[in-house]
């Protein structure tokens, strides 16, 4: 049953990848700009805190070079303040205080101290956010010194609102120019980045998709460029692959057409060689000596003949289903494959089944009896066809990892020849007696896998050992 192949559309230019792209170079950008804002901020409120008290220094001088400044003209010491953009300035020196303010000036109910001799990061950064925040409406008292004159301070009384505006105008310029610059950035490495990754890709892509709809065209087989970094192996692994797969699935409908043709004379070559099945039987109830001495082989072979002939019709007409694990006693599971596999009470084999009662694993209770029937009847016939055996017995034990659950099938028979070893697990070249087809083991082995196991031979100085390996996590506690 062909699965239906469901048609998906491309994304656009500015969709999927590429969108992803430039929003994550715009956040990126924006998020370093957040960084650096904080830093950026306070350095422009501290330039801008530094502006006015130099004013005020140069006031505190004029004030320092008069004899009188008690007695300066009311227009000048207005004229200083409004230079500063002051309310008042305090001069402090020798132990002396001076003061200038405005005429009319109110008593400022709460001052907000910004010592500008302390300096640090962390400070200045508080005091920026509590401008931003909190400032608008309040009177700032500015506190520093002369330049190379530390015990001279100066100290200046005025309104927040001009530093805040300040700072919310440079947020404004600052964001504006962030924006702008992750623009700028985000197009520029999108153009480098469409030519050198996303474009690519988007080729890429475009041809996996259309490559899943019609995989049997060659036409659309993908053509690998010069390119020698990770999207030029892309390139070249991808159009191996689908190359691969061309080739294999044209090989496999000439094997279907094949097995197709050949299913259908082996069934009726099964017809006819049953048909000659019960004739070598009437034959063979003749009184006549030699035919009674020939009789015997013909009914042997015209039996092998039939079996092989069934055996390849029920591998062509195997279902692949995937495995359905439920908890399995697996003490139990192998007392009905020995059944199976007709061990049990067999006269000249002993069966030993050493695994545990309690031992209890998740898997295709079906498939995986099947996995020991065709290992267990190997056996036996190994054994039935060596009858010089001594003491043939067939042992199943466990063993456990913490990875893995290891399951051993041993005996000590006449081991494998070594034509089967060559080919062991290879359907129709890897059996061990005349006859067989070597479809046991494939078939196990193939089973073994889908459990997302391993079927392995283990070489044995006497006998045979197989051991089905499975992870840790199948055992059920």
């Amino acid at each position: 049953m062909k699965m239906a192949k469901q048609s998906r559309a491309m994304p656009g230019p500015f969709s999927g990848l590429s969108v992803k792209i430039i929003m994550t170079i715009v956040i990126v950008i924006l998020a370093v700009e957040v960084v650096i804002y904080l830093p950026s901020a306070a350095g422009y409120r501290t330039s801008w805190l530094d502006d006015r008290l130099r004013v005020g220094v140069v006031a505190a001088r004029v004030l320092d070079a008069v004899p009188d400044a008690m007695n300066l003209p009311r227009m000048l010491t207005d004229r200083l303040l409004t230079s500063a953009g002051a309310q008042a300035i305090v001069y402090r020196h020798e132990g002396q205080s001076q003061l200038i303010e405005l005429e009319n000036a109110e008593t400022p109910r709460e001052a907000v101290t910004v010592d500008m001799r302390i300096r640090d990061p962390a400070t200045q950064i508080l005091g920026t956010l509590d401008t931003l925040f909190f400032g608008g409406d309040r009177i700032i008292r500015i506190v520093g010194e002369e330049i190379g004159q530390q015990e001279r301070i100066v100290e200046i009384l005025m309104s927040e609102a001009p530093l805040k505006a300040g700072l919310l105008g440079y947020s404004r310029n600052l964001l504006l120019l962030s924006l702008i610059l992750a623009v700028i950035t985000s197009a520029v490495l999108y153009v480098l980045v469409s030519r050198i990754l996303i474009l690519p890709i988007r080729r890429l892509t475009a041809n996996m998709v259309g490559y899943r709809q019609a995989p049997e065209n060659a036409a659309l087989i993908v053509t690998p460029t010069a390119r020698r970094d990770e999207i030029g192996i892309m390139e070249q692994e991808l159009a191996a692959m689908e190359t691969d797969i061309f080739s294999m699935l044209r090989q496999r409908r000439h094997l279907a057409d094949l097995g197709l043709a050949v299913a259908k004379i082996n069934h009726d070559l099964r017809n006819t060689l049953t048909s000659a099945q019960l004739l070598s039987d009437q034959v063979a109830t003749l009184d006549d000596p030699k035919v009674q001495r020939l009789a015997p082989r013909l009914v042997q072979s015209m039996d092998r003949a039939v079996a092989f002939a069934q055996s390849v019709l029920d591998y062509g007409r195997q279902n692949v289903t995937p495995p359905r694990p439920v908890p399995v006693d697996l003490h139990l599971l192998l007392d009905e494959a020995a059944f199976d596999a007709g061990l049990v009470a067999h006269p000249a084999i002993r069966f030993v089944n050493a695994v545990p009662d309690a031992v209890s694993i998740s898997v295709d209770p079906d498939q995986f009896a099947r996995i020991f029937v065709n290992l267990l009847k190997n056996a036996r016939e190994a054994f039935e066809a060596n009858p010089n055996t001594v003491s043939p017995t067939l042992e199943v034990a466990i063993a456990e990892t913490p990875e893995s659950l290891t399951i051993a099938i041993t005996d000590n028979g006449p081991g494998l020849p070594p034509r089967a070893r060559e080919n062991l697990f290879v359907a129709f070249e890897g059996s061990a007696r005349p006859g067989g087809t070597g479809l046991g083991l494939a078939i196990a082995r193939e089973l073994t896998e889908a459990h997302g196991g391993k079927l392995a031979y283990v070489p044995q100085e006497r006998g045979t050992r197989f051991e089905v390996t499975l992870p840790a996590a199948t055992r059920v506690a």
